[in-house]
């Protein structure tokens, strides 16, 4: 059942579930109001037996001649008896007869006490001969018996099922006026769900994220609407970056493969036609076709670092607790080893972080080596890292404040309307174009510190050059349970 209920289109469902709740409304309060009305009609029916005058006199001469019999009929008719009520005499002993009427009632306990002179009253219900009575039991002054009064209740039963048909066909038509009432309400509120269905449908027919669902409001549907739009657009500027980097990638991978190409086709000719070419020129090519391999080694291995999924920080598996200092100085010495003539120091104090220990020593090698590639001959790149409070230790944890890594050269600087976008993949500044690079060092650098929940920069220092800030945040001592396999 529940799977068919299920199966319906969901129109259906609201205009089912709507049909439902109004049938169990009318049908309660159909029910209130019949048991109301009853009520009424018996404590109606109970007033009439009270204000009934039983003939009084005829039944005291049967009690009292000791006889238990209807009255006699001439007597009947000399006493006045409207509504036909049924009249009988209980006594002491639970002994009763007819003083009017043809059909005997039971003698019930209550009946009894009245006649004892316990009670002054006794009313209830009697069935007899398939018929429902409506009794009602008094003394029977200067007598020790009581007198029964009964009315049958077939007017109070013939009013109620009158009422029960009315009520029945008033909650027929409310149940099927709701059930219609409900498939237009359900077609009037589901039609934004009926548009945001088309849109998707349109999208997953068509996949053009461009689609905007109008909204009005702000209710739920309107929020569902917004976060929808929001999501296409997140879409579509994800595959627009996704376009750019492939189309950007292609024109960065053009130029090393066309240089490859025309070096190894020296050599190719070279050697096909037997004219060697000089040693010197030789030597030349070959170291020519080693830096343009290895370019293009680097660039292929920026693009899968930048081709990877981003993550929540601290979100990652290999995401650990480690050294950021000892990170730092593992990078100053690789770039060191290079003996590029440029002197890099470093001070730097203890700092503890949660990142990936790869990704974030290569993001430190990538800003040295931007450090380095613009600072003047014989230059220096100074390198500092301090923390939250100047270097001292801030707790056992890594939740603190950020600690600051600082790389500062002394080159010509990146100009200020550059800035903001030194961190945009292969953008390159037009003074650095003739330069070896691909552009996405700083875009490494920038999607590693972000999963790692810090933040980098570049600024002007005064004096010249360029100074990049990094900060992460994490603590000044190592968490309790840190060892040497954890900083490894």
């Amino acid at each position: 059942m529940r799977r068919r209920f299920n199966a319906l289109p969901l129109r259906s469902r609201l205009a089912l579930l709507v049909a439902v709740a109004v049938a169990v409304a009318v049908a309660a309060c159909a029910m209130v109001a019949w048991l109301l009305v009853r009520a009424e009609l018996v404590n109606s029916l109970d007033d009439a037996l009270r204000d009934n005058r039983v003939p009084g006199q005829a039944v005291i001469r049967q009690v009292e001649s000791g006889e238990c019999r209807a009255v006699p009929e001439k007597q009947r008719e000399a006493v006045p008896n409207p509504f036909e009520s049924t009249v009988q005499i209980v006594d002491v002993n639970g002994t009763s007869c007819m003083a009017f009427g043809d059909q005997p009632l039971p003698v019930t306990a209550d009946d009894v006490r009245v006649a004892r002179g316990d009670d002054r009253e006794a009313l209830h219900t009697a069935h007899a001969d398939g018929e429902d009575y409506r009794v009602l039991t008094r003394p029977l002054e200067g007598t020790n018996a009581a007198v029964s009064v009964a009315r049958p209740m077939t007017e109070v039963e013939r009013s109620l099922d009158t009422l029960a048909l009315v009520l029945g066909l008033v909650a027929a038509a409310g149940v099927l006026g709701a059930a219609g009432a409900g498939v237009a309400l359900a077609r009037a509120g589901l039609r934004p769900v009926y548009r945001l269905t088309g849109a998707v449908e349109h999208i997953a027919r068509t996949e053009d994220l461009t689609v905007q669902i109008p909204v009005e409001g702000d209710d739920e549907i309107a929020r569902l609407s917004r976060s929808f739009n929001s999501m296409t657009a997140s879409l579509a500027s994800s595959r627009e970056l996704q376009q750019q980097l492939i189309a950007d990638a292609g024109h960065e991978l053009r130029t090393p493969l066309t240089s490859l190409r025309t070096n190894i086709d020296l050599l190719v000719r070279s050697e096909q036609t037997g004219r060697q070419l000089p040693p010197a020129d030789r030597t030349a090519l070959l170291t020519s076709v080693k830096a343009q391999l290895t370019e293009l080694g680097d660039l292929i291995g920026d693009l899968q670092e930048l081709s990877r999924p981003d993550a929540a920080p601290g979100s990652g598996a290999s995401v650990a607790v480690l050294a950021l200092h000892e990170t730092v100085e593992r990078a100053v010495e690789r770039v060191r080893l290079r003996d590029s003539g440029i002197t890099v120091t470093a001070r730097l104090a203890p700092w503890y972080v949660r990142a990936e220990p790869a990704a974030l020593e290569r993001a430190v090698v990538n800003l040295l080596d931007n450090a380095v590639k613009f600072s003047p001959a014989g230059g220096t790149v100074a390198v500092t890292l301090e923390g939250a409070e100047g270097g001292a230790a801030s707790g056992a944890g890594v939740t603190g404040g950020p600690g600051t890594l600082r790389v500062r050269d002394w080159g010509p600087g990146v100009a200020a309307d550059e800035l903001p976008h030194v961190f945009d993949r292969f953008w390159r500044s037009p003074s650095a174009r003739g330069l070896p690079g691909s552009g996405l060092g700083l875009s490494i650098v920038a999607r590693t510190v972000r999963q790692a929940g810090g933040e980098v920069r570049l600024g002007r220092p005064e004096g010249g050059g360029t100074e990049a800030l990094l900060r992460l945040p994490g603590a000044g001592q190592p968490p309790p349970g840190w060892g040497a396999e954890d900083g490894a």
